[in-house]
């Protein structure tokens, strides 16, 4: 089981995921593409990330939005450190995404 980070360990990881919010005890984040195809693209691709760590997000998808929210059930529903892993990893191909 995974801890809860603390409140500094949190804002620090968040200083390293441009755009990444805490908001009730989750790490935040909406993604805007051109179209659903993009969209849906990026989500599979964060899926065989998520499905690589075994720590899934919870997410939705509207049209060209994605929009993520990460915490850790096992920790109560906090966030940990394999969320803040996933962010990065999503930002991972966030930046591939845009290259």
């Amino acid at each position: 089981m995974s801890s809860p980070l603390k409140t500094d360990e949190i804002k620090s990881a968040l200083a390293a995921l441009p755009g990444w919010a805490r908001e009730r005890n989750a790490l935040t984040k909406t993604f805007q593409f051109g179209n659903f195809r993009e969209a849906l693209t990026f989500m599979v691709r964060v899926g065989f990330e998520a499905e690589a760590l075994d720590h899934h997000p919870e997410w939705t998808n509207a049209y060209g939005t994605v929009a993520i929210r990460l915490n850790t059930h096992s920790a109560g529903g906090k966030v940990t450190a394999k969320d803040v892993e996933l962010a990065r990893r999503i930002e991972g191909q966030w930046a591939s995404h845009h290259s």
